[in-house]
């Protein structure tokens, strides 16, 4: 049976803080997310939806050619808790699959939908070389919280080692128009702290 830790994987190093972006790809907001990572020259992990990945293949491309890591978020985005055990596994290995089959390689990462954690899917995640990864900080950029500026403020309070939550699917109630606003700001703050940005792989 596998344990239900909060999380498994570590920044490599003190002093660097791990950027991920989930739900995506979107095919308004991650260009323009990416675009505001290389202009920071900074990278982050993606953890993107199989069948919306498939649907952007070109753009799932491009996040891995900018040298940024991609995660497995599952195929369909399905709450964990909603489903059989088979059907999790399944969107746990068509997540991955997915992947694969844009990049040529399987992911490193999973993250599950909403952070809900189930044994199974962690179990197949496991089975498929895949670490499990939740995150510190939220930057809370969905729902009526999601505004501007207290996303800059939840921003701000990333510390060292911390893997910090965001969003580049515009789906559902995920508000990345906002985000967008105050993440170059967010990126030149961790600089002036002496925090390194970075992806899960570093």
């Amino acid at each position: 049976m596998a344990s239900l830790p909060p999380r498994f994987a570590q920044p490599a190093e003190a002093g660097r803080v791990v950027l991920t972006f989930d739900d995506g790809p979107d095919a308004r907001w991650t260009p323009r997310i990416l675009d505001i990572l290389a202009h920071a020259q900074v990278h982050a992990t993606f953890f993107v939806v199989g069948r919306y990945a498939l649907e952007q293949a070109a753009l799932v491309r491009r996040v891995a050619d900018n040298g940024h890591e991609l995660g497995n978020h599952t195929w369909s985005h399905r709450h964990p808790w909603t489903l059989l055990a088979s059907s999790a596994r399944r969107e746990v290995r068509d997540g991955a699959a997915a992947i694969a089959d844009l990049i040529g390689r399987a992911p490193k990462f999973f993250r599950p939908p909403h952070g809900r954690l189930r044994s199974c899917m962690i179990e197949e995640a496991e089975r498929g070389g895949q670490t499990l990864v939740l995150w510190d900080r939220s930057a809370v950029d969905w729902g009526p919280l999601g505004c501007a500026r207290g996303i800059a403020r939840r921003l701000g309070a990333a510390q060292a080692a911390d893997i910090v939550l965001m969003h580049d699917g515009g789906r559902g109630i995920n508000r990345p128009e906002e985000l967008v606003k105050v993440l170059p700001e967010f990126l030149s703050n961790l600089g002036r702290r002496g925090l390194v940005p970075s992806r899960l792989a570093e």
